[in-house]
């Protein structure tokens, strides 16, 4: 895509290079400890707080209904409104192997001045390894909403721990108020680093993106590490928060390479042949070169932004951004946008675990109640 940053020229010369030491240890210490994801049963995924979301059980499963009392039917017909039925139907099925793990609900702010949805689809993969969390507080009288989405990769407990712990750490973070940005940045580094600790003993070595959202009154923050990302609506236009760290972003790669690492080309470019993207949580064996150090953009909230999506890489990977905004604008509220962009990720061929929020902004309440923030 355009805005996944510049890509690397030199293919040929990249996937001949050999490693450093460092680089090379670690890709064969990961390669050793890879193994194969198990099917099992799904981590069930949510939020602390009351949120509405619906279950069913469907030929001896637990499954998630998103449309109420009706299952795959409707599936198949709001897929039949974008020309692509045929492969939600293939997937809906109840027993063995197509057993379908979905989440879906809403939310809105006490403040009253956003209106959430969000959707969560195992998809395609054996497991599901994203998580989200929405969080709502109150410092200092300014109203405080922060939204992420925790992409997990070699496993699902980095994105588990980054949901249980990420925003609680910022939040009690002493300079959250007065010097956000410092704080967003130093809360993904000391959970980066809480994590490995706590998993020092275990052999695992998974990873996670986060993508977050972080209002503090009308004042935004978008953080991002990793390859899920933060588009904005504007007056219809989209407009990314956020820039994914894939290897073969030209000053990600001299990051990576100065720090003794290299990128190579294995299917995609990826770090030391490993790993696709340059940025994360975890992922001890290669943490000299994966930092967990997040890109942060501000945005003031005015009449013109419409809504914010944060989705997982497995949206990303088959739907623009630009038609991404446009589904949404189609639809009547952020719950049904959110499982609309599930279902459209799904039905043009995601591989991958796709989760994503909306957030719509409810600017006729912004002017009322407490000032920018």
């Amino acid at each position: 895509m355009a805005d996944d940053g510049e890509v690397v020229e030199d293919q040929e010369g990249a996937s001949s290079s050999q490693c450093p030491p460092a680089a090379a240890e670690a890709a064969a210490a990961i390669a050793r400890a890879a193994r194969p994801s198990r099917s099992g049963r799904d981590k069930r995924l949510g939020v602390r707080h009351p949120l509405k979301h619906r279950r069913f059980r469907a030929g001896g499963k637990m499954m998630v209904e998103p449309w109420g009392a009706s299952s795959a039917a409707q599936a198949v017909a709001g897929a039949r409104e974008v020309g692509e039925a045929t492969a939600v139907a293939a997937s809906m099925g109840s027993e063995g192997e197509n057993e379908v793990e979905y989440i879906c609900g809403g939310w809105k702010s006490e403040d009253r001045r956003m209106n959430c949805g969000y959707s969560s689809f195992r998809g395609r993969r054996a497991s599901m390894e994203d998580f989200y969390d929405i969080k709502s507080s109150k410092i200092d009288d300014k109203q405080i909403n922060l939204f992420g989405i925790f992409d997990g990769h070699g496993g699902s407990r980095a994105a588990e721990y980054l949901k249980e712990h990420l925003f609680e750490n910022l939040l009690k973070h002493p300079a959250f108020i007065t010097d956000t940005k410092s704080a967003i940045s130093e809360t993904y580094r000391k959970t980066d680093s809480d994590f490995l600790y706590a998993e020092t003993n275990t052999k695992r070595e998974d990873g996670s993106t986060a993508s977050t959202a972080i209002f503090v009154g009308n004042h935004l923050y978008v953080a991002n590490v990793g390859d899920s990302r933060a588009v904005m609506s504007k007056s219809g236009k989209a407009i990314a928060l956020s820039v994914d760290h894939k290897p073969n972003r030209r000053d990600e790669r001299k990051r990576i390479e100065s720090a003794g690492g290299v990128v190579m080309w294995s299917g995609t470019w990826r770090v030391g042949g490993v790993l696709a993207m340059s940025r994360a949580f975890g992922n001890r064996l290669l943490k000299r070169f994966v930092v967990a150090e997040p890109e942060i953009q501000e945005q003031e909230l005015d009449d013109d932004l419409e809504f914010l999506i944060l989705a997982s890489d497995g949206l990303w990977d088959v739907v623009p951004n630009q038609l991404a905004i446009a589904h949404v604008k189609g639809e009547g509220d952020p719950e049904a946008a959110a499982r609309k962009l599930t279902e459209i990720a799904f039905a043009r061929g995601s591989t991958d675990n796709i989760t994503c929020i909306v957030v719509e902004f409810r600017h006729d309440k912004m002017d009322i109640d407490s000032p920018s923030g």
